[in-house]
């Protein structure tokens, strides 16, 4: 059996989109460093109010699973998200000046609303492996965007206001966390027939075209 073979057919269905990811402005302008500091304030954010519902869909992973194993590492990823993801977010808003309730006074933009129902509404009506592949083009796209960036952009990590959101999403500490959801992938979907594996794929592409209009969104600061 190949590795990871469920999480490799996800990644090659949506492997288009994700490339598209590359080549969007605000990425680029975040890769050398030239995107305006009102942009990705803006992009901030959304993020920002986008993870309190990222964490929810997670919680419902662990009122869904029933073995252990998966309670746990739902639950880890609800803290991690919560007391983790959250404070590169809270840095930068420190250094922008937003207060945290000025932050939680913000209105989510359409788009990040659409995107997030979609997703609570995979968590509350289907089981802890469609969770997981609604939660997981978030995760993983964010890594292949900052490895990306390292990669073609090797000065990057050190600019002085965006390398720090690159050298979050870049970092071995990152990219274990994320190993640890496709393993969590594999296990949840090991026994899954075919029609249930189109099932994953489908909610995988449709959140992997949701990232691709949050970075619309942003690019463009449209509510």
């Amino acid at each position: 059996m190949k590795k990871n073979q469920t999480t490799e057919r996800l990644l090659a269905a949506s492997r288009t989109i994700w490339e598209g990811y590359l080549t969007h402005p605000f990425v680029q302008g975040i890769a050398d460093g030239s995107l305006a500091v009102q942009k990705f304030r803006f992009y901030l954010l959304q993020d920002y109010l986008y993870l309190f519902d990222y964490a929810r869909v997670f919680a419902q992973g662990v009122v869904k699973s029933r073995a252990p194993d998966a309670m746990q590492v739902f639950a880890f990823y609800v803290a991690s998200i919560l007391n983790g993801e959250m404070e590169t977010h809270r840095a930068y808003m420190k250094r922008l000046g937003i207060t945290k309730a000025q932050a939680e006074a913000v209105k989510p933009s359409l788009v990040n609303q659409s995107y997030t129902a979609y997703m609570r509404a995979v968590s509350a009506e289907q089981g802890p492996a469609e969770i997981m592949a609604a939660v997981l083009s978030c995760a993983l796209s964010y890594e292949y965007i900052a490895k990306w960036i390292v990669t073609h952009h090797p000065d990057a990590e050190q600019h002085d206001f965006y390398g720090e959101w690159i050298k979050s999403y870049a970092s071995d500490a990152y990219a274990a966390e994320n190993t640890r959801l496709v393993g969590l992938m594999e296990c949840l979907a090991a026994d899954y027939t075919e029609p249930q594996l189109a099932r994953l794929t489908d909610i995988f592409i449709d959140c992997s075209r949701f990232e691709a209009l949050f970075w619309d969104m942003a690019w463009n600061e449209a509510m």
